[in-house]
Formats: C-alpha cells, structure tokens, sequence
C-alpha cells in the first residue's frame, strides 16, 4: 500500500520540484517528548514533504501568474498549500491530513517538527551538537540543520501528508545520509549556520547537485513584506 501511495504522490509532487519521503509517525514520537507527538498511531503512514530548487520554476512562477488575484499572504505558503491540497483529488478514498510547516499550535509551538520530520523519514540529515564530540561552543545556543545529500542547505521541508486510515506496519526505516561526516566538517557546518547563516555559504557544506536561482535568492533574501512588490503583487 505505501508503494502505490508514494508512487501517486510522486507523480503529482514531483513534477513541480517537491520530494515526498515515506514514515511511520512512531517513529517521529520515539524521538520527541509527548508534547510534540503527532496524535496518530505508531504504524501510521506519513510523509515529510520537501521543495528542491526546481520548486520556484515548476510551481512557484506559474502559481503566481495564474492565482495573481487570489493571493493575500505568503505566497510561496500559499503556492505549497495549492499543490499540498490537490494531492487530497489524487486519493478520494482515502483520509488525508495535511500539516504545514508554518502551522502553530494555539500553544505557539509548531505543529510538527520539520528537521525531526526530515531525519526520521530519512530525507535528510539533521546535524546537532550531539554530533560534534569535541564541542567548540561552551556555552553558547547551536541551533541544530538539516543537509539534504543532493541540494545541501538549498531545500526546504514544507509539510506532512498523514494517511490516518492506512497502517504500515512492515515499513522500513531507511537512515538519512550522513553527507557531512567529518568532526571538521560538522563544526563549520554549524558554525556557518549559527553565526553566518545570512550569507548562505552553510547551504554549500557539501558538493550540491543544484542551488537556487539568482531569481530565487533574490527572493527570499527580501524582506517578506518587500516580496509582495517583487513579484509586482500589491498587497
């Protein structure tokens, strides 16, 4: 079942630039405390859903040029919500859930834990300072990245799909790839992320196969407020 579940989503996501990998919500609980468990039994199927840098070309321009009127928030949110919501067509007879990466608890905690999410469907690696044994840092806050084996740091985890009425429980589980292997490589990696993330040069830890547009990084180093005129929308 998860095979042609997968191939479906595969088929309607992949074309616009979004990578689907398959999970079972126990294992995402196992590895967080019950205040972000996903409500769902363990054997639930789900799946972390990803943009790669195809996304702004293949769905992204086209959605802006077409929903040009409709749009009234975050339009990259609101292009990921249009295609996230359509895959519901491709499976009239199944339950789908669909959570957003930008969805908040009335708690103000996110609904789901997105690099989690990534690690535990093995899409990609996520890199804490657990991971680096002779810790530079004392006492200052690391926050923790995800590296995808293929795009790096140019990716984006953009939701999950549950199918709460399928169970899988034969699924295997498939470890990310640990692309940033080296003690070295790890402490730049986080280091770039921390303290120089504006600049990006973290997204090129590793030899990517392909990186954001010109185009696309002028678009999201805009203010989100100055995008809306970027892409000649008035807000």
């Amino acid at each position: 079942m998860e095979g042609r579940v997968a191939e479906g989503l595969r088929g309607a996501l992949g074309p616009f630039g979004f990578e689907v990998h398959a999970f079972k919500v126990g294992w995402y609980n196992a590895v967080l405390q019950p205040a972000f468990h996903l409500p769902y039994p363990d054997d639930t199927l789900a799946f972390v859903v990803l943009s790669t840098p195809s996304m702004f070309d293949k769905a992204f321009k086209p959605f802006v040029n077409k929903e040009r009127l409709k749009i009234i928030r975050d339009p990259v949110d609101q292009c990921v919500s249009h295609h996230l919501s359509r895959v519901k067509e491709k499976f009239p007879d199944q339950k789908v859930d669909v959570i957003f990466d930008y969805e908040i608890l009335p708690s103000r905690k996110p609904k789901f834990l997105a690099q989690t999410a990534a690690h535990v469907a093995g899409a990609a690696y996520y890199y804490q300072r657990k991971d680096v044994q002779l810790d530079p840092w004392g006492k200052k806050k690391i926050v923790s990245v995800c590296i995808h084996p293929k795009y790096g740091g140019w990716f984006a985890i953009r939701g999950l799909l549950l199918f709460p009425d399928i169970q899988v429980p034969f699924l295997e589980q498939s470890a990310p790839v640990d692309c940033v292997s080296t003690e070295e490589k790890r402490i730049e990696l986080l280091e770039k992320f921390n303290f120089h993330w504006q600049d990006g040069r973290y997204r090129d830890i590793i030899e990517v196969k392909e990186r954001y547009s010109e185009e696309q990084r002028t678009y999201f180093a805009t203010p989100p407020a100055e995008r809306f005129r970027l892409l000649g929308l008035t807000q």
